[in-house]
C-alpha cells in the first residue's frame, strides 16, 4: 500500500485550480476573471479576486496569452534623440501618464526610441515580431516613416499629436490625442496684446511637427500680416530658444513681447533677455507653452504659460488604444483637449 502523499512544498506556486476552489467557482469561471473575460457576474468576480489576493496567485503569462491572444505589453515609440527625451520634462510627464494608465489595465510599457536609421530598422523588426498588442507613438515628424510601418503590420496604434496637417496629403486617418495648440497660442498672443504690447515676437518650434505649426497659426491668427522678422525658429530646447531670442533682438531690438512655443525655449529666451539688460516683464513680456512646473515655476520671474494636460493626454491615449483592442475597431477617433493660460509674473 503506497504511503501518504508528501505535503506540497511551502513555496509551491498557487494554481488556478486552487483559486477556483478558494472562490467556490469552476476553473473556467476563475480563468475568465483572471484573464479579463466577460460574462461573469460581479459577485463571482469579487470572490475570485479575493481568492487571488489571499493565495498570492500570479497568472502564467504564456497560458494567459493563449487565452486572451494578447502579450500584455504596449510599445511607446518616441521619435526624438535620447538626450532630448531625458532632459525635457514634457516626455517624462507624458510617459508617466501612459505608464499609470497601463497599470490600470495590467499591461507593461515597452519604450522604443527612434533616433537614426539603425533604430528604425530595429523597431520595425520588433513590431513585425508581434511582441506587443499595440503602439502609442508621439513626437512624430511630418516625414516620419513610422506610420507607414505601423499600417503595414496592422498594429493597433494611437498617436500623441496629429500626424499631419489638416487637409494635407500626409494626414492619416488614425486615432490621436492632441491639445488645442492653435487655440492656446491665440490665447497667449491675445493676452500680450491686451497688455498693450505692439511688437510681439514668436519663437517657433520645429516646422516638421504639427504642434509647432499649429502654434504658429495661432500667433498669425491674432497678428495677421505681421513682420516676418518677428518670427524665429527654435527646436523646443533651451539652447534653441536662446539662439532664436538672440536673432530676434538683433533683427528687431524694439520688440516688447515674446510668445515662445514651449517652456524650455521660453527659459532660454529669458536668459538672453537678462543678458541684454532687458527687464521681464517691464521691457519685454514673455509667455511660454506647456506649463512644465519644473521650468515655469523656477524661472526668474516665474513664467506665464499655456497649460496642456500632458499626463492626462497620455492616459487618454491608453484608453483609446484599449478600446480598439477590446472591440476590434479601426476608426480614427480623435480627442482634442483644452488649454488654459496660466498667469505668472513674466507677462
Amino acid at each position: 500500500m503506497p504511503g501518504p502523499t508528501p505535503d506540497a512544498p511551502r513555496d509551491a506556486r498557487p494554481t488556478l485550480e486552487a483559486v477556483a476552489a478558494r472562490a467556490g467557482v469552476s476553473r473556467a469561471t476563475a480563468s475568465r476573471v483572471v484573464n479579463g473575460g466577460a460574462g461573469v457576474r460581479q459577485p463571482l468576480v469579487e470572490q475570485v479576486r479575493k481568492a487571488v489576493e489571499e493565495l498570492g496567485y500570479i497568472p502564467n503569462h504564456a497560458a494567459r496569452t493563449l487565452v486572451t491572444r494578447r502579450n500584455g505589453a504596449v510599445a511607446v515609440i518616441i521619435d526624438e534623440p535620447e538626450v532630448r527625451i531625458f532632459s525635457d520634462p514634457f516626455f517624462s510627464r507624458h510617459i508617466r501618464g501612459i505608464s499609470r494608465e497601463l497599470g490600470v489595465y495590467d499591461a507593461q510599457l515597452v519604450l522604443l526610441l527612434v533616433e537614426g536609421s539603425g533604430d528604425f530598422e530595429r523597431v520595425t523588426r520588433y513590431l513585425a515580431g508581434g511582441h506587443v498588442d499595440g503602439v502609442l507613438a508621439f513626437s512624430l515628424h511630418t516625414d516620419d516613416e513610422l506610420p507607414s510601418v505601423i499600417r503595414r503590420f496592422r498594429v493597433p496604434t494611437v498617436y500623441g499629436g496629429r500626424p499631419g496637417r489638416p487637409g494635407a496629403a500626409s494626414e492619416l486617418a488614425v486615432p490621436y490625442v492632441d491639445c488645442d495648440n492653435r487655440g492656446g497660442a491665440r490665447e497667449a498672443v491675445r493676452h500680450l496684446v491686451a497688455l498693450g504690447r505692439r511688437n510681439i515676437a514668436h519663437i517657433a518650434g520645429p516646422r516638421d511637427q504639427t504642434s509647432a505649426l499649429d502654434r504658429i497659426d495661432g500667433y498669425t491668427d491674432v497678428l495677421p500680416g505681421g513682420d516676418p522678422a518677428l518670427v524665429a525658429d527654435g527646436d523646443f530646447t533651451t539652447e534653441g530658444g536662446a539662439r532664436a531670442m538672440a536673432r530676434l533682438l538683433e533683427r528687431r531690438p524694439d520688440l516688447d513681447a515674446v510668445f515662445a512655443a514651449n517652456d524650455l525655449m521660453a527659459s532660454g529666451a529669458l536668459r538672453v533677455l537678462h543678458e541684454h539688460g532687458r527687464r521681464v516683464p517691464q521691457d519685454v513680456a514673455l509667455v511660454g507653452f506647456d506649463d512644465m512646473e519644473s521650468v515655469a515655476e523656477n524661472t526668474d520671474p516665474p513664467l506665464t504659460t499655456v497649460r496642456q494636460d500632458v499626463e492626462g493626454m497620455g492616459r487618454l491615449m491608453v484608453r483609446l488604444l484599449m478600446e480598439r483592442l477590446d472591440d476590434g475597431t479601426a476608426g480614427a477617433d480623435c480627442v482634442i483637449t483644452p488649454t488654459d493660460l496660466i498667469r505668472r509674473a513674466s507677462a
